[in-house]
């Protein structure tokens, strides 16, 4: 099989719609738009949503919850996922998320105490959990909050 010889599968490339070509066409004249009015009109419709100026749908629903604008939204990792890095190695988020243990660092890392950790680590976060800050010194490492 060469370049020139390859097809597209059947039904796979469907023709336009020629619209305004002549009565023959079948999409002549009026182009499949009906006679007058509002959507027959260059730009014509409606917005989505409106409702023929009734009120809309999402304006009749109540309004529900409050959104604090000084949310901070923090990366987590949970211990266990510390156990990658060698012994006396000092973790930062700038490191976790070179390893690819965080993706996005958002306004900080705060580490969680899910699993067990057996290095000695100096662990620099912005927010750490006490059942993690334990375990971490258990293993006898050392915790910085930034």
């Amino acid at each position: 099989m060469n370049l020139h010889e390859m097809k597209y599968n059947d039904g796979a490339r469907k023709d336009i719609k020629r619209l305004g070509r002549g009565q023959g066409s079948g999409q002549g004249k009026t182009a499949g738009k009906g006679h007058k009015g509002q959507n027959a009109r260059s730009g014509g419709g409606v917005a989505i949503g409106f409702e023929g100026g009734q009120t809309p749908f999402y304006k009749r629903m109540p309004k529900r919850g409050f959104t604090n604008m000084n949310r901070r939204e923090y990366a987590v990792v949970n211990i266990e996922a510390l156990e990658k890095f060698d012994n006396g190695v000092t973790v930062t988020p700038e490191l976790l998320k070179e390893a690819g243990i965080v993706k996005k660092q958002y306004d900080g890392v705060k580490i969680l105490g899910n699993g067990t950790l057996t290095k000695k680590l100096t662990v620099n976060c912005n927010k750490i959990s006490a059942s993690a800050k334990a375990a971490i010194e258990k293993a006898g490492g050392k915790v910085e909050v930034l």
